[in-house]
């Protein structure tokens, strides 16, 4: 077991690299994955990652979120460094808040093809409004499809008390 998790690190360039180079343009390449080593058994892999910035694409003003990137893996998962490099690629992405959330599911997916995964984008306001696009996906034909469902249906059913954001 140790052998196979020595040769999972060897592919992976980012973690542990000091001459880490970082793109300030939309960059999907950048994220590396490894192996599950627990695919016999469901369970959440979440991130919070409460400094990401995109720029408006009509005013090119910067947009801050906290996203919140949850997801059930299947064989590969996705590697935390090679992710925060990912999102740190959107500082001079001009999107709209959905749809910057969007593509960043659209391409965890292209990358893991996960069981399950969901994103919520929670915004601070401008011009007095916040916006939090919530996306998720549940692979076809399983009962995560049905997860999937239920928690976009179900996803705001109690909303949280904004009294600053």
């Amino acid at each position: 077991m140790a052998e196979r998790d020595e040769d999972q690190l060897e592919d992976l360039s980012l973690l542990g690299n000091q001459a880490t180079s970082y793109s300030f343009d939309y960059d999907p390449t950048v994220l590396e994955t490894f192996e599950n080593n627990h695919p016999q058994r469901d369970y959440f892999v979440k991130f919070n990652c409460p400094e990401f910035t995109t720029l408006c694409p009509k005013t090119g003003q910067p947009d801050f979120a906290t996203l919140y990137i949850s997801y059930i893996p299947d064989i590969n998962m996705v590697e935390s460094k090679s992710l925060k490099l990912y999102l740190f690629s959107f500082r001079n992405h001009g999107g709209f808040h959905e749809d910057s959330v969007n593509m960043i599911m659209n391409d965890l997916i292209d990358l893991m093809d996960p069981r399950y995964i969901e994103i919520w984008g929670k915004f601070t306001p401008r011009g007095g409004i916040s916006i939090d696009p919530f996306c998720n996906y549940g692979k076809p034909g399983t009962k995560f499809e049905q997860m999937a469902e239920h928690r976009m249906i179900n996803h705001d059913l109690y909303p949280e008390h904004v009294d600053n954001r």
